[in-house]
C-alpha cells in the first residue's frame, strides 16, 4: 500500500513541475515556426515549399482557432471576398455525371509529392461527409450529405449556393476548414459539375 502511495505521489510531482515548465517556456512566436517548418521540408515533387506560406485568411483564422476571437468586420469581408471569387458555370448547366462524381468523391489522390504533375485530383469527400449509402467508411468532420437534394431541393438557389459552398467554402464559413475546390484549382468546372450531380441528381444514390 504504502509504494502505491508513493508512486501516485511521484506521478502528481511529475505533473506539476511539467506544468510550471510549460508556464515558464517563453512563447515562440509564428515566424519561429514558419522557419522550423521551412528547415524541416524540401521541395519533392509537386510539392513545394511555398505550401507552408499561409494566405492573409489562413493567418486570420490561425488567430481565431488559438483562442482569440475573429473580428466580426473581418469575418464579414473574408466571406464576401470568397463569395465574390465564385465562378458559376459558364453555359449555365450545374449538372453533369453522378456517376463520374461518385469516383471523383471516392479518389484522394491529387498535388501530392508522389502524383504525377497534371493528372486529375480527386475531391477525397468520403473523408470529411457520409454521402451514398452503400459506402460505410466515411468521415465527419462534415456533416452528412446523404439525402443532400431531397431534403433541400433542387432550386435555382440551391444550386447556387451549393456551387459556392464547393467552389469557395469561406464564402458561408470564413474558418472553414473544407478545400476550396474550384478557387484553389483543385478541381475542374466539369468535375465539379460532377460533384454537383451526385449532390443534386434524383437519379443518384445520394437522394435515393
Amino acid at each position: 500500500m504504502r509504494k502505491t502511495v508513493y508512486i501516485a505521489l511521484g506521478t502528481v510531482g511529475l505533473t506539476v513541475a511539467g506544468c510550471a515548465i510549460l508556464q515558464d517556456s517563453p512563447r515562440v512566436s509564428d515566424g519561429q515556426i514558419r522557419q522550423e517548418l521551412l528547415s524541416s521540408f524540401q521541395d519533392k515533387g509537386q510539392a513545394k515549399l511555398e505550401r507552408v506560406q499561409q494566405t492573409a485568411l489562413q493567418e486570420a483564422c490561425s488567430v481565431a482557432d488559438s483562442g482569440k476571437p475573429l473580428p466580426e468586420s473581418t469575418r464579414a469581408a473574408i466571406e464576401k471576398a470568397a463569395l465574390s471569387s465564385v465562378k458559376f458555370p459558364a453555359d449555365g448547366q450545374y449538372l453533369g455525371d453522378w456517376k463520374s462524381g461518385e469516383k471523383i468523391a471516392q479518389t484522394g489522390t491529387g498535388f501530392q509529392f508522389s502524383d504525377k504533375a497534371g493528372d486529375p485530383a480527386g475531391g477525397n469527400c468520403y473523408a470529411c461527409h457520409q454521402l451514398a449509402p452503400q459506402e460505410l467508411a466515411y468521415g465527419n468532420i462534415g456533416p452528412s450529405l446523404y439525402n443532400y437534394a431531397k431534403l433541400r431541393g433542387n432550386s435555382e438557389e440551391t444550386m447556387k449556393y451549393t456551387w459556392a459552398k464547393i467552389w469557395n467554402s469561406h464564402a458561408y464559413n470564413a474558418c472553414s476548414v473544407m478545400p476550396r475546390f474550384g478557387d484553389a484549382g483543385i478541381l475542374t468546372e466539369a468535375q465539379i459539375k460532377d460533384v454537383m450531380a451526385l449532390l443534386m441528381s434524383p437519379d443518384s444514390p445520394v437522394n435515393k
